[in-house]
């Protein structure tokens, strides 16, 4: 049985991305671009898994690929808010897109950088926008601290960053929030409402390998890297116990519950961001205790802020919408059944 789109009964829900655009960043973006139910306004670009100009010709490279509409991507922080930058190059290649090789664009980053691209697709979109940071969060936090007003018009924040039960970046901490923990603690107390699509769903979405090998073979240019963007994925987490046998599609997962809300299970749970030095430090502490405990009895410590959590996703239902929306996208061509009916 292949997989459809299902009916969109709602007009397309305006988003604005902010992408350290790697592997996962960018079939995130391939998602978002042809999503009938996503409309992306802006893209802004921050340090994270690479440098901010390799984020930014690796985003433009992505959006090539899509032959995307201009649409408005800012260049943003260049590092943390408070550490030095660290990139994740030994996981993404190289050039934070698996060593692709892939061709210069001639597109240009829009004026006033990311900051001002966000403040403007956020005040001047006649309805609320969700905005979804895929990376570390440094470029959203000045945001917030330098023009509080958007909040106004934010429906929501939808993120990927964090983990209820242990980390990547080290042993419980995520990449994302270890990047920029500061960041993160100050979107998180922004008064936004937040839903946080951490590590213990991110996990669980996976294209097997005879799915991925058919993409890599299509004869449109971005369902082909698609493919070889999730078979890289494959190579780096094969050994990985939470991970089945296939290529995750990682971040993208995050703009697949922007899309459709109801593939996860959310908690709404304290999270509190530690910046502390030490082993611990950018470990989002989930508070999921259901009687108060002395600390919060006393007051001897914050239980964090209320955050709906993802607990739970319905992997093969997402793995079908991801498959079905960059395969469907305008002058795509109609990758074979066997493509998208594999993951049945």
């Amino acid at each position: 049985m292949t997989p459809s789109l299902e009916p969109t009964t709602t007009t397309p829900t305006p988003v604005v991305l902010d992408v350290d655009t790697g592997v996962d960043d960018a079939l995130a973006l391939m998602f978002a671009v042809r999503s009938p139910d996503v409309d992306v306004r802006a893209i802004s670009c921050v340090a994270g898994n690479a440098d901010v100009d390799q984020v930014v010709a690796n985003t433009f490279a992505v959006l090539d690929a899509l032959d995307a509409p201009a649409i408005p991507v800012g260049r943003g922080a260049e590092r943390p808010l408070v550490e030095p930058a660290r990139d994740a190059r030994h996981i993404h290649g190289a050039d934070a897109m698996g060593d692709q090789g892939l061709p210069d664009s001639s597109r240009e980053p829009a004026d006033g950088g990311a900051i001002d691209v966000m403040r403007r697709a956020i005040l001047e979109s006649p309805e609320p926008v969700t905005l979804v940071p895929l990376a570390p969060m440094t470029n959203v936090a000045l945001l917030l601290r330098a023009y509080p007003e958007v909040r106004d018009n934010l429906a929501g924040i939808v993120l990927m960053g964090g983990a209820v039960d242990g980390g990547n970046a080290t042993a419980v901490a995520e990449f994302n929030v270890w990047h920029d923990p500061e960041a993160a603690a100050i979107v998180l107390a922004a008064g936004v409402p937040v839903t946080m699509y951490g590590l213990d769903v991110f996990t669980q979405v996976v294209v097997e390998a005879k799915t991925y090998e058919v993409l890599r073979g299509d004869p449109d240019p971005a369902v082909a890297l698609a493919g070889r963007l999730l078979a890289h994925s494959h190579d780096v987490i094969r050994a990985d116990p939470r991970v089945g046998h296939g290529g995750l599609i990682g971040d993208a997962g995050a703009a697949c519950v922007v899309a459709r809300p109801d593939l996860v299970t959310v908690r709404r749970w304290p999270v509190h961001v530690e910046l502390a030095p030490g082993r611990s430090r950018g470990q989002t502490v989930v508070d999921r205790r259901y009687v108060l405990g002395e600390d919060a009895v006393h007051g001897v410590e914050s239980l964090g802020h209320l955050v709906d959590v993802a607990v739970e996703i319905d992997a093969a239902r997402a793995s079908d919408l991801f498959l079905t929306t960059i395969c469907a996208g305008p002058g795509a061509s109609q990758v074979d059944d066997t493509a998208r009916a594999v993951q049945r």
